[in-house]
């Protein structure tokens, strides 16, 4: 496993795992800790031998947002141009979350608060331990929640009207109503939440990955496209995937009564 401040890094059949590395501070995130993060996703587009990524807190917290001392002390000294610089950084690293046409998929195993409810909010699933939280608590530290997409995302996964809740009061919402209002796929229990986690890893980077990428394309792509426009991409796509390797391996494998594998072309 590569470890280094930012994070810990391991690939094994086709999974990176990227592990917050601050468990001492709840894993708060500073300037590099963005900036690594940032990076990664960007690597993680052409990295051949990754094809899902499982995004894993450490310690008691999955993130706890952006670091008091080393971030929002920091601001407080800048004049707009450096802030601005600041912002679009963090918000760099939720596009490089969205567009990476690979499955992420966030073990939330404490809480997810401020810039760290974002990142899980832009992973693709999230599994919560019983005894996490999430809270877009922006608000309550005086900051508007149109932070590094919530405002977009937000609604797209739980509706307006929950969306506004919890974006304007910043409360703390835990694992269960996460759950039921969509925001977290599955709760399990903390002893299985890595098990639990690992098996979603494993069951999509045994799936046809190239198909699932273009799904996240185009899941990206028809959140503003009007009905028609995103039938015709839909059609389009779709008959690029009926030319694919792993269409022709299904075919065979459902006439030899057979798993098929797919190999992602």
């Amino acid at each position: 496993m590569e470890s280094q401040e930012s994070y810990h890094y391991s690939v094994a059949g086709g999974i990176a795992r990227v592990k917050f590395a601050r468990p001492e501070t709840l894993n708060s995130l500073t300037f590099k800790v963005y900036r690594d993060l940032t990076d990664l996703f960007y690597r993680l587009r052409s990295d051949d031998t990754v094809k899902v990524v499982l995004l894993e807190g450490n310690g008691r917290g999955f993130c706890s947002g952006g670091d008091v001392h080393e971030i929002i002390g920091e601001m407080l000294k800048r004049d707009v141009k450096g802030l601005l610089e600041f912002t679009r950084m963090t918000g760099e690293l939720i596009t490089n979350m969205r567009t990476l046409e690979k499955p992420i998929v966030a073990a939330v195993n404490g809480i997810a608060a401020g810039a760290g409810a974002v990142i899980a909010l832009a992973s693709d699933f999230r599994i919560f331990a019983r005894e996490a939280s999430i809270a877009f608590l922006f608000q309550k530290v005086g900051l508007t929640a149109a932070d590094m997409g919530a405002v977009f995302l937000l609604p797209k996964v739980v509706g307006l009207a929950r969306a506004t809740e919890m974006l304007m009061l910043g409360d703390k919402i835990a694992a269960e109503e996460a759950y039921r209002v969509g925001l977290a796929n599955k709760v399990v229990e903390l002893a299985e939440l890595e098990k639990e986690s690992l098996a979603l890893a494993e069951r999509l980077a045994t799936s046809a990955t190239m198909a699932l990428g273009l799904t996240k394309r185009l899941i990206n792509n028809e959140w503003n496209m009007d009905l028609m426009s995103a039938i015709e991409q839909e059609a389009t796509a779709q008959a690029l995937m009926l030319q694919s390797r792993d269409h022709r391996e299904f075919h065979a494998s459902f006439a030899e009564k057979r798993k098929p594998k797919f190999e992602g072309h």
